[in-house]
């Protein structure tokens, strides 16, 4: 899942395993940030063609993850790609005055999008990638507890003991679950176009004697040479630095990644460490390595209803006198909490082909949640009504967007189960009660069952979708809606921007789908296809793309 309202600059991609995992599985939660130079989908690998970019075969993460999920089976193993715009993280820090705050506002945010998971963090990173690690460290008075690992690949080139050294002391000592890895190799050898490849305190090989050196004063360690390979270790093997001698003054940097260097960063410490592979050895990951970059579109981020989670009609009735703002939040905490019916769960994959602004046609996939957002459970649900903004944190939390009218009326044409729409004669303001929320619900129900409609199924007809359109942009303080098709596919509501944004009635609803889509195979976001100059005719009927593809928040 690409986040494409990452802070300050930055490219995230979220990669979970294709089967998903359960309510009652913990996640090992990797942040890996990415080397200088180089993108998500090459740091992700794949087999070498001809013409490709060398850099799809150097690192293999996509590789050496699938490779640890076959090792690592007590905990689903989820990567976080994190890339800047500078394709380098210390030129983001440079140009980023808030690069203290962003970074762990980054963390933050995605680890809470885990919470329900009670996620075990990993800091990882490559090259520059260290540059990310240790602005967090500097960011945070204390590592927190959820931290368990944190491992430099050849990136530990910021290091500095008054800064870094007393914080990484008290992680470390702070449970025996912690685990700090250090590879790197002797480049301060190293001369490249007549002139050393490092300054003489610059290298990670003196950033990483430093670190060891520092740390020394609270743990002990034992030295081994295996081959050309300088092992450090402490106690319990918690702490490992991996030195890489250079003998024959050879640049190691990407090599020390390729060779397993991911698995060894994950695997240090633990009974797997060195078993069926060897660090600095042949690829133990090349069977893993796909033919494809692009990773598969992921199911929505929706955590698990709990068990004691209210059901649809207590939530409805706890919040039927609330100020509307105080509803909101409600709305807002409930589902994403993940307090919501099982069929909403599932998205359905929709296929069409759509021309774009220059009549090219285009081969689309898209997954859509067959009904809209309601709260409860299977047997006791109520679709509830919110404004655009409480719904985008959602559609944001999940991975997900909002859609537009030309994808409300492909989802109608496409729909399972075509209700009539059933509206209310407007009296006074009861159309924005919550109870006429319920009596709406109701009916739909009555519908649904009537017409042998069964949950999961794509189900239209019955709401107006709030949806994405240029209006959002010219006028940020309203709500934009479209649909509620009759049976002949025609809508009663056109595109219509009138009511100001915290405006709700009961015939409003929100249907969310994938922001990833596919487009002729290829995995793009919607949100940058809506503001591409040609493109964004494939999912859109308006007449130009949109400046902005998500509402307000706030």
């Amino acid at each position: 899942m690409l986040l494409e309202d990452s802070p300050a600059n930055t490219r995230i991609l979220i990669n979970a395993p294709l089967d998903g995992f359960g309510k009652h599985n913990r996640v090992l939660l990797i942040f890996y940030a990415l080397p200088n130079g180089n993108t998500i989908e090459q740091t992700f690998g794949k087999a070498l063609k001809e013409g490709d970019d060398w850099h799809f075969d150097i690192q293999h993460i996509g590789a050496q993850t699938r490779y640890l999920r076959h090792v690592i089976t007590k905990e689903t193993i989820v990567v976080v790609y994190l890339e800047s715009s500078h394709k380098s993280w210390p030129l983001w820090k440079k140009d980023n005055p808030d690069f203290s705050f962003d970074t762990k506002n980054i963390v933050d945010k995605i680890t809470s999008m885990f919470s329900a998971w009670n996620p075990e963090i990993v800091l990882n990173g490559h090259s520059g990638g260290g540059r990310f690690i240790f602005s967090y460290l500097e960011a945070v008075q204390k590592i927190p507890d959820k931290v368990k690992r944190i491992a430099f690949l050849d990136s530990d080139y910021g290091y500095e003991d008054s800064i870094h050294g007393p914080k990484l002391t008290d992680w470390l000592n702070s449970g025996k679950d912690r685990f700090l890895s250090v590879l790197a190799y002797n480049d301060s050898v190293v001369v490249y176009n007549g002139k050393p490849l490092v300054s003489a305190t610059g290298g990670t090989w003196y950033r990483s004697k430093m670190m060891k050196s520092y740390l020394s004063r609270s743990f002990q360690f034992r030295e081994e040479l295996n081959d050309s390979l300088l092992w450090y270790r402490s106690r319990g093997n918690k702490i490992e630095f991996i030195l890489k001698t250079n003998p024959e003054e050879k640049i190691y940097h990407t090599v020390q990644e390729e060779r397993n260097g991911f698995i060894q960063s994950m695997l240090s410490g633990t009974k797997h460490e060195q078993k069926g592979y060897r660090y600095f050895g042949e690829r133990a990951y090349k069977n893993y390595i796909s033919d494809a970059v692009n990773p598969p579109i992921r199911q929505l981020n929706i955590p698990p209803r709990k068990t004691n989670a209210e059901t649809g009609s207590v939530f409805m009735k706890r919040i039927e006198n609330m100020r509307l703002e105080e509803r909101e939040e409600e709305i807002y905490k409930a589902l994403a909490a993940g307090n919501m019916p099982g069929l909403l769960r599932n998205t359905v994959s929709l296929e069409a082909d759509f021309a774009d602004a220059e009549g090219v046609v285009h081969k689309v996939e898209y997954q859509i949640v067959p009904d809209y957002l309601s709260v409860g459970s299977d047997d006791d649900f109520c679709r509830i009504p919110m404004n655009p903004r409480t719904a985008q944190r959602l559609a944001t939390l999940f991975g997900a967007s909002l859609i537009t009218a030309k994808i409300s009326d492909d989802v109608y044409q496409k729909a399972e189960v075509k209700l009539e729409p059933f509206p209310y004669k407007p009296v006074g303001n009861a159309n924005e009660t919550v109870q006429k929320f319920i009596d709406h619900n109701t009916q739909i129900e009555r519908q649904k069952a009537a017409a042998g409609g069964q949950n999961g199924q794509i189900i239209a007809g019955i709401k107006k979708d709030v949806i994405l359109s240029n209006h959002i942009a010219q006028l940020p303080d309203k709500v934009v809606i479209y649909g509620w098709h009759k049976i002949d596919g025609s809508p009663i509501q056109p595109v219509y921007s009138g009511h100001v944004y915290w405006y709700v009635d009961y015939s409003h609803g929100i249907r969310l789908m994938n922001n990833q889509v596919l487009l002729d195979g290829k995995p793009v976001l919607l949100s940058e296809i809506l503001k591409d100059s040609v493109l964004f005719k494939v999912f859109s009927n308006e007449e130009a793309p949109m400046l902005q593809t998500v509402y307000l928040t706030h």
